[in-house]
């Protein structure tokens, strides 16, 4: 005996029965892209406000502070740091103006960034534009030469192989008789895989065509923060009890239609 309901317009039902079918096949696959969705965010939340990094790669930060570097930048500096010091990740820093030298050794934790903000951030009290001493504005800071730091940390990053990767922060206004060493610099960074990031403070038009030149179209750069942009990333969490919430609601409806009884019908005789 045949189960179900007899009903003399059945086939009207099994087209309707199809187009339910097919809604329910697309809010689970939408259900299943949407966690595939969070965990990506999960994995990649916070470095990628700058820029995207390798997964769980040490990152080897290079940091101009030649004269060249001005008020503005300094600014956008103080909020970089401020991002990647929240990041979770582990760095190395590279300080560079004429010369160059490890001022944290690869593997440090980005929180240790966090004490250097300060020379970076206007106090509240001061006059407009002035910005606390620093431990490199007397004797260290003088021309540019991006070569020099980017060899340094790329020396580091290829000893740290295959987990690291060398992020630049500069103005990319360079000592134009040091360009021929930064560009035998980004052969050696593209021979060896060396992944580059870059993080323009201001930059023109030329020096970052220039520099993408240098270090391939696989380099991204982009615009360091603004503090007021840092600040608001700060204040803007992922939201994590929306997402658990959405996605308790749809197991909960998936479960429904997997185990509910379902009703059936046929053509009467």
């Amino acid at each position: 005996m045949s189960a179900g309901i007899p009903l003399a317009d059945a086939s009207t039902f099994r087209t309707r029965a199809l187009a339910t079918r097919l809604v329910l096949a697309a809010l689970a696959t939408a259900a299943v892209a949407a966690a595939v969705g969070v965990v990506l965010a999960s994995r990649f939340s916070n470095s990628q406000t700058l820029v995207l990094l390798p997964s769980n790669a040490n990152v080897v930060i290079v940091l101009d502070l030649s004269a060249s570097i001005s008020s503005d930048s300094f600014s956008r500096i103080g909020a970089t740091l401020r991002v990647l010091s929240r990041s979770g990740e582990r760095v190395g820093l590279v300080i560079f103006s004429d010369q160059a030298y490890e001022a944290l050794p690869s593997g440090t934790p980005a929180a240790d960034l966090a004490p250097l903000v300060r020379y970076f951030t206007l106090a509240r009290q001061s006059e407009p534009g002035l910005y606390p001493l620093n431990p490199w504005g007397s004797a260290f800071t003088g021309g540019t030469n991006i070569a020099a730091g980017m060899e340094t940390a790329i020396d580091i990053a290829v000893a740290q192989r295959p987990r690291a990767a060398v992020m630049l922060v500069s103005d990319l206004d360079d000592d134009p008789n040091n360009l021929p060493a930064l560009t035998a610099v980004g052969a050696v960074a593209q021979h060896d895989g060396v992944p580059i990031r870059i993080v323009g403070l201001s930059p023109t038009a030329a020096n970052v065509a220039y520099f993408r030149s240098v270090f391939g179209r696989n380099a991204p750069i982009v615009e360091a923060p603004t503090p007021a942009q840092a600040a608001r990333q700060e204040q803007t969490p992922f939201p994590w009890t929306l997402v658990a919430l959405a996605l308790a609601a749809a197991t909960a409806l998936a479960l429904r239609e997997g185990w509910a009884p379902r009703l059936g019908w046929r053509r009467s005789q």
